[in-house]
């Protein structure tokens, strides 16, 4: 017994020092907020203020200090998410999450970044302003990865830190850039329509840009400076460990639109939710420059921006840059393919994936002078014949951190607009607004022309040489707005007015948030900063309600129960609004996703269903398809002796939407609230792992808005008839030139990606209650109410 006491006793001794011994060593990976450190090729100190919410302000006597310093603290806060989108390009994210992730990183690798940035990367000058300032970043980086603690992600998946270079920030950019295209989930399927189905059903889908009644004006009076793809694809993508983005609101609203008489511009970029959350923020001050930035992982230069002078957004333009072509192999010579001059020699490509705790893969495709042959890429495209997908992001010089050096260096609305034509690709919405009372929306993109009649929704010919690109588009006809008459400039992802007389292609979104944002903005003329946030949060649906409308009066309502007959009364006087008690949201949604499954899923099949409500070409259906009083895809073609119609539809799908509340929920319906089946969850990559999901990821929260609202909480349809939230608001940011220290924004979740810091999720219940903070630029103020201190010195 005495033995017994001695070795229990010796064991409880050994819990308490390994309980200790890992209290200590957890703590020492938590980012250093406060004290002093050194840092290698400073020239004078720098401090670094953390505010209440963990940005850092930092303080340096020139901008190369600053952005050493920017490097260091963004790494400790954001190395593992720096980590992973810098793998994207390289295809090594096999290395870290094993063999599921091996066709992800296969399509990756064929996109061409890293050799484009490698292409690019040898070509730059190094004495440039743009080089030697993202160098000073990366050496801050790479500072932390020498001294600092290692992210506790690093443990978990055994990998090691690795130095960080110039060509990470372009391969970065290029995932960004490839993350906003469309084409690779819609052409390919719209081919296999046309080629299943027949023309008749492709001219009743909703392909054209052109179906919504709100675009995007063009107001070309120039200022004058100082006036106010297949499913195979779509699996690879869906194991992306990071977000990809979707969408996107701004406004910027003139003078004589707010109540102070100074610009207002309001951003929430769209993007897929995920945690760490997409932005990194930071405010740089020194003697010659000032900015408050949104950083992604890995890049010096903010994507949004503002100073005291001016400020910018974006969001995604929507334009068509990834064309597929059907091309065709000599038969008598496997290794060639057809050209319009005749037979040339495949490029043939070799790769090697690393897979963790499996042999290396060897990875072999070919291409031609389009692009990638994607057939033994994505395995599962139907037929023999080579596909291959030209992207406009590796055919031409790569000018985008050059374009992002001169608008973050701009200081007034002349040089911001001329760093614009440098941004090839992702096409953006670049919104503008400054303290001059200027307000600006300009399209950026590589725009080409293609020959007249010819539909780049489709898989091309890529043999004739007739479906080829005519011309690269000037910059000055791309689209645009400077001081329009209206006093304002906006984009909510829609169709913009047309260019040299014709509709430019693309996969804009309908027109639901574009006319609430158009209505809204047209009522006031005198907006303020809290009237913007309240619009910024609005939940309001000005086209579902006209949808409802169109099917229920085709219902017969002989059919129904009492009690479904007050729940049809309800929807028809729905407002279109979603608070998280409404029970006619959740009725709408129900119904809808049965009417597109009763409507389409005969003629596509379940898988090729599946895929159609992944594409922005299922949002512009809905509307457009409510309309069509005698449409082919009204008939259920598995009923050989019936021919249904759009009255058939609409009773069949508010049954079928019903009776799946029921089995849900219970039969009544006021437990059928909005609330319960709209949800947000902030998901981690390890966060898959159940046990590690409550210490990882943030969440699940019930939240308001929707899809198609300007607080567009997105989500995806399915059988479950859950709608968790995918994608929204990345922040909201409101920058008021009346008030400019007092502007205000938000993140969904915090500003750290580390989760043993405090700031890792103390701004998810603020963003989900739609509450604000103070973007802090007045010195003295950020000193007085800093949380801590972090002196940065220079190595002696």
């Amino acid at each position: 017994m005495r033995r017994l006491k001695k070795v229990l006793l010796v064991l409880l001794a050994f819990l308490i020092v390994f309980g200790i011994v890992c209290f200590f060593f957890i703590n020492s990976l938590k980012p250093d907020y406060e004290g002093t450190k050194e840092l290698n090729n400073l020239s004078a100190n720098v401090n670094v203020y953390y505010d209440t919410y963990g940005i850092p302000h930092i303080y340096a006597v020139n901008e190369m200090d600053a952005f050493r310093a920017l490097g260091y603290v963004h790494a400790q806060d954001r190395l593992w998410q720096m980590e992973l989108l810098r793998r994207v390009a390289k295809g090594k994210l096999s290395a870290v999450f094993g063999k599921d992730l091996v066709a992800t990183d296969k399509f990756l690798l064929s996109l061409g970044i890293d050799n484009h940035t490698q292409e690019t990367v040898s070509k730059l000058d190094l004495n440039s302003e743009t080089i030697k300032l993202s160098q000073a970043y990366i050496d801050g980086i790479n500072s932390f990865i020498d001294e600092g603690p290692t992210p506790i992600e690093f443990y978990l998946t055994g990998i090691d830190k690795e130095p960080f270079s110039i060509e990470d920030i372009y391969n970065a950019m290029g995932y960004m850039a490839f993350s906003f295209a469309m084409a690779h989930k819609t052409d390919p399927l719209l081919t296999n329509i046309r080629n299943q189905l027949g023309d008749a059903y492709v001219k009743e889908l909703a392909i054209n840009s052109d179906t919504s009644k709100v675009w995007i004006k063009n107001f070309k009076k120039e200022h004058n400076g100082t006036i106010p793809i297949t499913a195979s694809i779509k699996k690879a993508l869906e194991k992306l460990p990071i977000p990809q983005f979707e969408g996107s609101n701004s406004w910027v609203l003139s003078p004589e639109k707010t109540k102070n008489n100074k610009v207002i511009l309001a951003n929430d970029p769209h993007i897929g939710f995920a945690q760490p959350s997409v932005w990194y923020e930071a405010h740089i001050s020194t003697p010659t420059y000032e900015k408050y930035g949104y950083h992604l992982a890995g890049i010096p230069f903010p994507l949004l921006g503002h100073d005291r002078n001016l400020a910018y957004g974006l969001t995604m333009f929507q334009n068509d840059d990834i064309d597929f072509y059907y091309e065709e192999t000599n038969p008598l010579d496997s290794t060639q393919y057809k050209t319009e001059t005749g037979w040339k020699p495949y490029e043939y490509i070799t790769k090697t994936i690393v897979v963790k705790d499996e042999e290396p893969v060897q990875f072999n495709y070919k291409k031609t002078q389009h692009g990638p042959v994607l057939n033994s890429i994505a395995n599962q495209i139907i037929g023999e014949r080579p596909i291959a997908m030209s992207w406009i992001y590796t055919k031409t010089n790569n000018e985008v951190m050059d374009a992002l050096y001169a608008m973050t260096h701009s200081t007034n609305i002349t040089e911001f607009s001329k760093a614009l034509p440098k941004i090839h690709a992702p096409g953006l919405n670049v919104m503008y607004g400054d303290a001059e009372g200027n307000v600006a929306w300009w399209a950026t993109a590589k725009l080409y022309q293609m020959p007249d009649s010819l539909s780049t929704k489709f898989i091309l010919d890529g043999v004739s040489g007739k479906q080829e690109p005519i011309r690269f588009l000037d910059f000055s006809e791309n689209p645009k707005a400077i001081n329009p008459p209206w006093n304002y400039v906006y984009s909510a992802n829609n169709q913009p007015d047309s260019i040299s007389g014709i509709l430019y292609p693309g996969y804009y979104l309908p027109e639901n948030r574009a006319k609430r944002i158009v209505t809204l903005l047209d009522e006031k003329e005198d907006w303020d900063k809290e009237t913007v946030s309240k619009m910024i949060l609005d939940v309001t649906s000005s086209v579902n309600p006209s949808i409802v409308t169109e099917v229920i009066k085709l219902v017969d309502i002989s059919e129904f129960s009492e009690e479904q007959l007050i729940q049809l009364d309800a929807l028809k006087n729905w407002k279109g609004n979603y608070p998280l008690e409404n029970i006619n949201a959740t009725l709408f949604h129900r119904y809808e996703y049965y009417i597109l499954k009763n409507t389409f899923e005969d003629e596509l099949g379940k898988e090729q269903f599946k895929q159609f409500l992944t594409t922005h070409l299922f949002k512009r259906q809905i509307a457009f398809q409510a309309n069509i009083k005698n449409s082919i895809w009204w008939d259920d073609i598995t009923t050989k002796d019936i021919i249904e119609t759009r009255d058939d539809i609409a009773v069949t799908s508010f049954l079928d939407a019903w009776n799946s509340l029921v089995r849900d929920f219970g039969p009544d319906p006021k437990d059928w609230t909005w609330g319960k089946v709209h949800s947000l969850e902030h998901e981690h990559p390890i966060g898959q792992v159940a046990s590690l999901r409550k210490y990882f990821n943030v969440g699940p929260f019930p939240v308001n808005g929707s899809r198609g609202v300007i607080n567009n909480m997105a989500f995806p349809y399915d059988s479950t008839g859950y709608y968790k939230v995918s994608s929204g608001p990345s922040t909201r940011r409101i920058i008021d030139f009346s008030d400019i220290e007092n502007s205000i924004s938000i993140l969904p979740t915090g500003q750290s990606g580390n989760p043993l810091s405090k700031y890792y999720k103390d701004q998810a219940s603020m963003f989900v209650n739609g509450k604000f903070r103070k973007m802090m630029m007045n010195k003295k103020e950020i000193v007085k109410k800093a949380n801590s201190k972090l002196n940065l010195i220079p190595v002696e």
